[in-house]
């Protein structure tokens, strides 16, 4: 027998283990950890008493990271003077970054237990990758607040949690700005974009979003940072970006904790 750590944020609590000092809590770890030991959520393989997270040290070595060097605006790794991943963004946004490539293990398995095995822990593990970006120094200066994705109503029920905001929740923690939440709403749910082509996810989520009054208040002149688990053509955050700069703000980024490859990618 093995165990995980709770769906729902990290190691299930253990009744009186929160008042015993530390010495005797490494000490139950240990022993709880020999007795059932722990497997990471991306590979399944036995964890470390070192390995605090859900995700195994192994695995986050691994991460297949985008190359250098990289696009200053886009951070896509550049194989030429040109860059043709920028071709792909408004001219309202600003930066985009993200940490490793998709789909490829073990970040697809890492996403994977976030988004469809209900390990919402993970997100806390992934926005510490992606905290750890380099941003030219004005979005740095500028971003006002973080706005995740919304997620389709049937899918959230169904997971339980957006995964994007619960990225956007660590990161902010980390950043020290807020979580816009509610900035964008998705008005009308959209069949999955993964077997789509690029024209088709553009077609699937145009009208899918919208902002209100009270959004619009807030985001007026603002640089926003909007965040999502992955981004594959853009599709998805662009359209999002386009409601947010019409409803009033500035300059909007992307941040992403995985990233498609293009024809001809370096790896």
């Amino acid at each position: 027998m093995v165990r995980q750590g709770a769906r729902q944020g990290g190691d299930a609590a253990v009744p009186g283990v929160a008042s015993i000092g530390s010495p005797a809590k490494r000490f139950f770890g240990a022993a709880l950890d020999l007795l059932l030991p722990r497997t990471c959520v991306s590979c399944d393989s036995l964890m470390s008493h070192v390995d605090a997270g859900m995700v195994c040290s192994l695995c986050w070595s691994r991460l297949p990271l985008l190359a250098s060097p990289q696009c200053q605006r886009c951070g896509h790794p550049l194989s030429s003077d040109d860059c043709r991943w920028c071709e792909l963004l408004p001219p309202f946004v600003r930066a985009v970054r993200s940490v490793c490539w998709m789909p490829a293990d073990p970040a697809s398995g890492i996403v994977h237990a976030l988004k469809y095995d209900g390990w919402a822990a993970v997100a806390e593990e992934m926005a510490a990758r992606m905290a750890r970006v380099s941003w030219p120094r004005d979005v740095v200066e500028e971003r006002a607040a973080l706005v995740p994705i919304p997620l389709a109503s049937a899918r959230k029920r169904q997971r339980g949690y957006n995964q994007s905001a619960l990225i956007a929740g660590a990161l902010g923690r980390r950043w020290r700005i807020p979580v816009w939440e509610h900035a964008v709403v998705r008005i009308r749910d959209t069949q999955s974009q993964t077997r789509l082509t690029p024209e088709q996810r553009l077609n699937n989520v145009a009208g899918s979003f919208f902002t209100d009054g009270e959004a619009r208040e807030k985001l007026r002149g603002a640089h926003v940072v909007l965040v999502d688990d992955v981004v594959t053509t853009a599709a998805t955050l662009n359209t999002c970006a386009k409601v947010l700069y019409d409803a009033g703000a500035r300059i909007i980024s992307y941040v992403t904790f995985g990233r498609a490859r293009a024809s001809g990618d370096r790896l």
